[in-house]
């Protein structure tokens, strides 16, 4: 809760939050975490084809900053965008198109020895083309999940300058027209990433418990919140210095598995113009233009040539650590406040042998994913 005149404000209030948590539901964040992460470093993928991954990562608006020096082919793919920090994206070549996993920043280098410490594991050198320590995990879920600390980071980029925009009464452009470029989004940064698993309370716990990260907003099945939370958004605890509203989300589903990946652009026009650019090299938009309702972004979705669904966004909220959790119906109009509507295939619901094989399997092992459950969310994807 934030505090005006001595009384608690709720941020959410006369949006979706309804009453806050109720007793006995989850807190939302861990009373004395392992260490606190400060934001998403990059993302690790796999793919066959790397030069296939770089046309659309450039296409998409990254810059490529380096591959593997080492190799007589280039084995790996670092994607950055213009602010300065790490790259974005690592993609290593292999056999088939997966993820692999995120590494989160720490605040200290002495932060990876109290993580490998409290875990049983131990602080390794980075290696590669990127410099620096890290710690290497295991989340409950299965996904390969690192805390780094970079040794130097990569310089800011020149920026694509926002359009200045006339406003109602407000009309600073004058003898100036808006024109802004059909050409690549110039990427900012990575946003956030968002991951299934039926393991959904534990894995939540964990990345609690671990990073210090603490939850935005809960969404739940319509009515049916006895069933607890099957959906949250989670951020990073920097206390008073406000971070995304998530830096990770986790989402209650059959198997574990990557659903996208989100990365920051300067404003509504690039996200437009960029969007017409990749429509014109013949990319898939998997759905937009809209705007959320949980994190308030413009968003953009896209399914690069492996069918991976990636995200521009831009103009998301910032909360800092005084604000508590919302609660809401998860439903499918509950994603965006406007936009169009959101498709099977973005929703992992597309009819297919494999996700009958996953509900299955889901459904027979010992997890969160519970036929209660799977019932009151597939109601929530047709509302």
């Amino acid at each position: 809760m934030t505090m005006t005149d001595g009384q608690p404000v709720d941020g959410h209030a006369d949006l979706h939050s309804e009453h806050g948590a109720c007793r006995g539901e989850h807190t939302g964040r861990c009373l004395n975490p392992i260490i606190k992460v400060t934001d998403l470093a990059w993302l690790e993928f796999v793919k066959p084809d790397l030069n296939r991954a770089e046309t659309f990562a450039r296409d998409f608006g990254f810059v490529v900053t380096a591959s593997n020096p080492a190799a007589s082919k280039p084995d790996a793919l670092y994607l950055r965008g213009s602010l300065p920090g790490t790259p974005a994206v690592v993609i290593r070549k292999g056999m088939s198109s997966r993820f692999v996993g995120p590494t989160f920043k720490s605040a200290e280098r002495q932060d990876l020895q109290r993580l490998a410490e409290a875990t049983g594991t131990r602080v390794q050198p980075l290696g590669d083309v990127i410099s620096g320590s890290v710690v290497r995990l295991s989340d409950p879920s299965g996904f390969a999940v690192a805390v780094a600390h970079v040794d130097d980071e990569l310089a800011e980029l020149p920026e694509l300058a926002p359009q200045i925009l006339n406003v109602g009464t407000a009309q600073p452009r004058v003898n100036i027209t808006q024109r802004p470029p059909r050409a690549p989004a110039p990427v900012q940064r990575l946003g956030h990433v968002v991951l299934q698993t039926p393991h959904f309370v534990h894995t939540l716990n964990w990345y609690l418990d671990t990073f210090g990260m603490i939850v935005s907003d809960f969404q739940f099945p319509p009515g049916r919140r006895d069933l607890g939370p099957v959906m949250a958004f989670i951020r990073c605890d920097r206390g008073s210095v406000p971070a995304d509203h998530h830096t990770l989300a986790l989402v209650l589903g059959p198997a574990a598995g990557y659903a996208h990946s989100a990365y920051q652009v300067t404003d509504f026009d690039a996200i437009a113009a960029g969007g017409e650019y990749l429509l014109e090299k013949g990319y898939h938009r998997a759905w937009g233009i809209g705007r959320h309702t949980l994190g308030s972004q413009i968003f953009d979705y896209w399914t690069d040539p492996d069918r991976i669904f990636v995200e521009h966004f831009t103009d998301g909220d910032m909360f800092d650590s005084t604000l508590e959790p919302g609660w809401e119906p998860l439903t499918a109009s509950s994603l965006a406040q406007w936009g169009p509507r959101v498709p099977a295939e973005f929703l992992g619901a597309k009819p297919s042998l494999k996700l009958l094989r996953d509900v299955g399997s889901g459904l027979r092992g010992d997890n969160d994913y519970t036929l209660s459950r799977l019932a009151a969310m597939a109601k929530g994807a047709r509302a």
